[in-house]
């Protein structure tokens, strides 16, 4: 058959119903696009906007890094990673709509990292409601309680350690080092509530106590004051202050405490998004002269990617190295000049390699939790090469238990192993 006799005759016989009825008899099928496999869609909530606008777009830019990577190798068993990400401004209200958007109108396969704690204890009550769809939502960027516990950690994947674990962490590091005075700065909400029930618990088992705490409201800008804070906290004379607070929060207050000559050690935890706070200080230091990155320590829930001793780093950089994943335009209102590295993107790249670990074993819908909240898949274990494996199966919901700490030296965080220096810290 020529193809001019065969375009001949569908422009004779009426167009389109004439080639449909050609491909009915011919058994031709009659759109390509049938034999292409199904994407996994993917849909995240995070904080383009707002105060934390760079927290979350380093985690979705880890992400993307990894899920390209997946594509250009094939991708999940066969089917492409379609993912799909939208801004909700580090807002509760938002993120439930935009999980709402995800769920009713993207069709997405499992809900991914969405970023903060008040946001994602606005969503969890959602998982309940979408039951029957058996969605889950994998490796939230936050170390809060509330979806690592009943009624909702059934419907929870969670990779980092907690909070709580984090802080503990520190908590013994300094206490060897002698440090028995505890002070508190946190964001009055759940996020910082979350830290200070962390703080609490871990002091008592060292039969020690907060000695005094401060607070700040959501939304903090480096421009405003801490002075009251500094004020609240320093009187209380303590060995170290434990911070659980955005960048912009944690850079101010650390400005306000060095410009007064109060050089107290300042622990913040991983969700600070340490080289934001990192470049606000520095770029202090420029205008004034003046050193505020002495005797700072973060906790992380990576390890640091200046660790060349591990191959998961040498993974991770190769990665961002290859990555093309510029922001959509709908998430980037304002410029963002994108890290080449950092501990949000590593943390966002290795949620997304774990999640192709668990959909390439495990069919998505066989994750979700069962009718008592439980998790009864096989077991499963994943070496990241970062020091700590993965390990997820009954019971099991979380995957890592790692801490890992960092400090500035030249301008740059990089490992911290060795805490001597802090041995001899007085309170200043």
């Amino acid at each position: 058959m020529k193809a001019s006799w065969l375009l001949k005759w569908i422009q004779e016989a009426g167009g389109l119903f004439a080639l449909l009825l050609f491909v009915l008899f011919l058994g031709i099928p009659a759109l390509a696009s049938d034999d292409e496999p199904e994407p996994i869609r993917v849909g995240m909530s995070g904080a383009f906007s707002g105060p934390i606008r760079a927290l979350g777009i380093e985690v979705y830019r880890g992400a993307m890094a990894y899920f390209e990577h997946v594509n250009r190798r094939g991708g999940i068993n066969g089917r492409p990673v379609t993912f799909l990400a939208y801004d909700d401004a580090y807002d509760p209200a938002l993120a439930l709509e935009n999980a709402v958007r995800l769920l009713e109108q993207d069709r997405v396969d499992a809900l991914f990292s969405f970023v903060g704690t008040p946001t994602v204890t606005r969503v969890l009550p959602l998982l309940k409601v979408y039951d029957d769809r058996d969605i889950s939502l994998f490796f939230p960027v936050t170390g809060a309680e509330p979806q690592r516990q009943p009624p909702y950690g059934g419907y929870v994947f969670n990779l980092r350690a907690s909070y709580a674990q984090e802080v503990d962490a520190l908590v013994r590091e300094f206490v060897r080092l002698g440090k028995t005075r505890f002070a508190i700065l946190y964001q009055a909400d759940s996020y910082g509530r979350s830290g200070w029930e962390g703080l609490r618990n871990a002091l008592h088992r060292h039969s020690l106590s907060i000695v005094e705490e401060a607070t700040y409201s959501r939304g903090f800008r480096f421009e405003q004051s801490m002075g009251k804070q500094v004020d609240i906290l320093r009187d209380a004379d303590p060995d170290v202050v434990i911070s659980i607070a955005s960048y912009a929060a944690a850079a101010a207050f650390i400005r306000e405490a060095r410009d007064l000559d109060w050089g107290v050690p300042v622990a913040n935890v991983s969700f600070v998004a340490s080289e934001s706070m990192l470049e606000l200080l520095l770029e202090q230091e420029r205008r004034t002269e003046r050193s505020y990155t002495c005797n700072l320590v973060n906790s992380q829930v990576v390890p640091s990617y200046e660790d060349y001793s591990l191959w998961g780093v040498m993974e991770y950089r190769w990665i961002m190295d290859q990555c093309v994943c510029k922001l959509p335009g709908q998430l980037a209102p304002d410029h963002y000049d994108p890290l080449p590295y950092s501990f949000a993107s590593f943390e966002g790249m290795l949620n997304a390699k774990v999640f192709t670990e668990l959909a390439r074993k495990i069919p998505l819908g066989e994750l979700a939790a069962d009718e008592n909240g439980e998790f009864e898949a096989v077991p499963l274990l994943i070496n990241l090469g970062i020091g700590a494996p993965v390990f997820l199966g009954a019971g099991r919901r979380q995957g890592m238990d790692a801490v890992y700490f960092s400090t500035v030296r030249d301008g740059r965080f990089v490992p911290l192993h060795d805490w001597k220096q802090w041995s001899e810290e007085g309170r200043r």
